[in-house]
């Protein structure tokens, strides 16, 4: 994971992936969409392809990449506790959420106050 969230640290890194998500693309497509050499996005597929979130394939002189989400689906999991209540604050609404209702029953069940007319 530590390799993962290391890779997709980088803006073009993450602008890759991106791309990614919706085809494949050769290295070469892959660099002309930047403003930067193509050793460098080489650089950067290889950082990608050794964290595991992308995979290439040979198409005659050409390197074509994939997009691979497990790794980030990995990630995304473990990011996911970070922003999902704690044990504790679970049941803090759990327990506030009985309050309200416990409230509103008493409020539907009790008696209603009549007024006797004194003659």
């Amino acid at each position: 994971m530590d390799e993962v969230a290391g890779a997709i640290a980088d803006p073009v890194r993450r602008e890759i992936l991106l791309m990614l998500r919706d085809e494949p693309l050769s290295a070469g497509q892959i660099a002309a969409r930047f403003a930067i050499s193509r050793p460098a996005v080489s650089r950067h597929l290889r950082v990608l392809r050794d964290a595991g979130v992308v995979r290439d394939a040979a198409d005659g002189r050409r390197r074509v990449y994939t997009l691979v989400t497990g790794p980030l689906d990995d990630l995304a999991g473990w990011l996911g506790r970070l922003t999902r209540p704690s044990g504790w604050q679970q049941r803090f609404d759990a327990l506030e959420t009985e309050v309200h209702r416990t409230r509103r029953e008493r409020r539907t069940t009790a008696p209603e106050n009549t007024d006797k007319e004194i003659a």
